[in-house]
């Protein structure tokens, strides 16, 4: 037999039910016209700043890729050979500036690189690509989840990138 009458389970379900109930109407949470618009100016406010400062960290993620992008093009101009074992590590460069900034951005040019072999240069272009990955992950502590996230990955490559270049630099000199 069923029991009758009012138990805590059915107390609870209809507490809950008449809260959400409340809730989901908007009654009683003390805001009137004009409080609900500061709110939503302000959370506007917030989104704005958050946009700019995302954009701010991109913009610098994306010259640091341009500026490794551009010493590897000069590695390849100046030691030629090494365009073979270059080319699929500096088309993965080209892809990272391009996700931090869509929009292209300037090309960089350096100067010659200052090593007298191609060895040299790969170690030189090695470096870069510790410093980069290490200027990402730098960049990544103060990024919105899904930049870092981004810039995490980039930092994985660029490390990666920089053993291959170190065991082609091995290579070279052999």
């Amino acid at each position: 037999m069923r029991r009758t009458g009012t138990t805590r389970r059915g107390a609870f379900t209809a507490t809950g039910a008449i809260a959400m109930g409340a809730v989901l109407a908007g009654c009683g949470d003390g805001t009137g016209p004009q409080e609900g618009s500061a709110r939503a100016d302000a959370a506007t406010t917030a989104e704005q700043a958050a946009a700019r400062a995302e954009k701010t960290l991109r913009t610098g993620a994306a010259g640091t890729s341009r500026e490794l992008l551009a010493r590897y093009e000069q590695v390849v101009r100046a030691y030629p050979a090494t365009a073979a074992g270059l080319s699929p590590l500096r088309d993965a460069v080209r892809a990272h500036a391009k996700a931090l900034a869509p929009d292209g951005g300037k090309t960089l040019v350096f100067s010659r690189t200052r090593a007298t072999d191609a060895a040299g240069a790969l170690k030189e272009l090695a470096a870069a690509e510790r410093r980069t990955a290490d200027a990402h992950t730098a960049t990544l502590l103060n990024a919105p989840p899904e930049l870092a996230r981004l810039l995490a990955s980039i930092a994985a490559a660029g490390a990666a990138h920089a053993y291959l270049l170190t065991e082609l630099a091995k290579e070279t000199s052999s």
